[in-house]
This record gives C-alpha cells, sequence and structure tokens, in this order.
C-alpha cells in the first residue's frame, strides 16, 4: 500500500475500504496533494474485488474546513482554466463502488462538497454543513451551486451560499443532505455498519443501481427512466438475480454471487 502523507488508508472491517483525511492542523483542509491522494486510494478500493463499498472521514472535530486558501490564493484565473477543473475533485460517479461520507465537525466549503459527491452521508450530532466562498469573493467550484441546490431547494441554496448562513446537522437531516444524525462518538462505527449493509448485496446490483440514480441528477426523467429499464433488464441476465428471487421464493438468504 502507498506511503501516504495527507490521508490514512484502511480496511476497518471485510469489504469495507476507509480513507481518512489527514491535516489535523489544517482542520483538514483539501489542498491538491491530499486531492490526488484521494483519488488514488479511491481507485486502487474501486480496483480491488476483496473491497465493495467505500467510506470517507475526517476526524472528530473536522470532516474538512474548506479549500486550502493559502494555495488557492496564489493561482491566477489563467492558472485554474488551463490546468485544472476544481469539480473534477469531486467526481465521485467514476468510481463503481458506493462512498459514504462520514462526517463530523466541520464540512464547509470543498469539505462539504466533497461529503456531498459521495452517496450517502452519515452525520454526528455535531457536524456543521455549509459554503463559505461568498466571504473571499468567489462561488463555491467545486460542485457546491449545483449539488445543494439539488438537495436543499433553491431558497435555502440561496441562502447558505450568499449569506454564509450553516447547516447543523439536524437542520441537515431535515433538508434531506444527509442520511442519519448518531453521537459523536458512533457516527463513524454507523457510516462503517451502513457500508457493510450495501457490501452484503450484490454488487452486479449495486453498481447499475448508483449508476441509475446518478442519472437522474444528469439528465431529464424520460432520460433517466430510459437508462433505469436499461440497467433493469440488463440485470436480469445475471446469476445474481436468479439466486435473489430463488432465496426469496425458497424464504432463505441470497447467496450473492456478484455475477
Amino acid at each position: 500500500m502507498p506511503n501516504y502523507e495527507n490521508i490514512i488508508v484502511e480496511t476497518p472491517v471485510e469489504k469495507v475500504g476507509l480513507v481518512r483525511l489527514n491535516r489535523p492542523k489544517a482542520l483538514n483542509a483539501l489542498n491538491d496533494a491530499l486531492m490526488s491522494e484521494v483519488h488514488e486510494a479511491l481507485t486502487g478500493f474501486d480496483a480491488d474485488s476483496d473491497i465493495s463499498c467505500m467510506v470517507i472521514t475526517g476526524n472528530e472535530r473536522a470532516f474538512a474546513a474548506g479549500a486550502d486558501i493559502k494555495q488557492m490564493s496564489g493561482q491566477s484565473h489563467i492558472e485554474y482554466m488551463m490546468t485544472r477543473s476544481v469539480s473534477d475533485n469531486f467526481n465521485f460517479t467514476r468510481y463503481k463502488k458506493p462512498i459514504i461520507a462520514a462526517v463530523s465537525g466541520f464540512a464547509l466549503g470543498g469539505g462539504c462538497e466533497m461529503a456531498m459527491a459521495c452517496d450517502m452521508i452519515v452525520a454526528s450530532e455535531s457536524a456543521v454543513f455549509g459554503q463559505p466562498e461568498i466571504n473571499l469573493g468567489i462561488l463555491p467550484g467545486g460542485g457546491g451551486t449545483q449539488r445543494l441546490t439539488r438537495a436543499v431547494g433553491k431558497a435555502l441554496a440561496m441562502e447558505i451560499m450568499l449569506t454564509d448562513r450553516r447547516l447543523s446537522a439536524d437542520e441537515a437531516l431535515k433538508y434531506g443532505l444527509v442520511n442519519r444524525v448518531v453521537a459523536p462518538e458512533i457516527y463513524l462505527d454507523e457510516a462503517i455498519k451502513l457500508a457493510q449493509k450495501v457490501a452484503s448485496m450484490s454488487q452486479v446490483a449495486i453498481r447499475l443501481t448508483k449508476d441509475a440514480i446518478n442519472k437522474a441528477y444528469e439528465a431529464t426523467l424520460a432520460e433517466g427512466l430510459e437508462f433505469e429499464k436499461k440497467n433493469f433488464i440488463l440485470l436480469f441476465g445475471t446469476e445474481d438475480r436468479q439466486e435473489g428471487m430463488t432465496a426469496f421464493v425458497e424464504k432463505r438468504k441470497p447467496h450473492w454471487k456478484n455475477k
């Protein structure tokens, strides 16, 4: 396993890969080196047949308090245009396996965008979500204006991004931004349990379902329905579909072959 400087990579339980952001003195601020390591780790887990679901977390104080402003402040608009796309940092749809964010403390700016780019979010009661870029004279550049608006609606998204309103964990749950809120001492365990539940399912069905749900974000309803239909029919040609239906009829637990 590579020797990372900005993240810690673990396999805490069978079939679950864990990536911990590890810049505690900077509240896990997201710089280029950290993001490169995150994608390297996720790519490795995605290709590992022993891993079925992934979890990204920080620490109890901060998931990630935003982008590394010291690094960002030295960049010109031409450099950004020619060398990078900030939104590419959080293009987690490139990974076939589901990704769960385990969030405690600050999830601000790029940290909020990273959490939203994951497929599910388990939040600690101490979690705080926000997009404070307006204070820097910029706007969210990693998908925040798009994903947050889809999650909480136009009016609230406007208030969050135009006035630096922060959402508590309970508010994030109320508005549909997170899956669940738990005590700080168990938030990571809860995320890992959720990952284990996902990992226990047919991985063929999981991948095609993730694809279909993500399509709903990117397409019209008609296009999304057609994509869903294609994946539904495709699954009827799998061994797991036959096993799942046979197990249901026989009133037993299915034994997935992931084929």
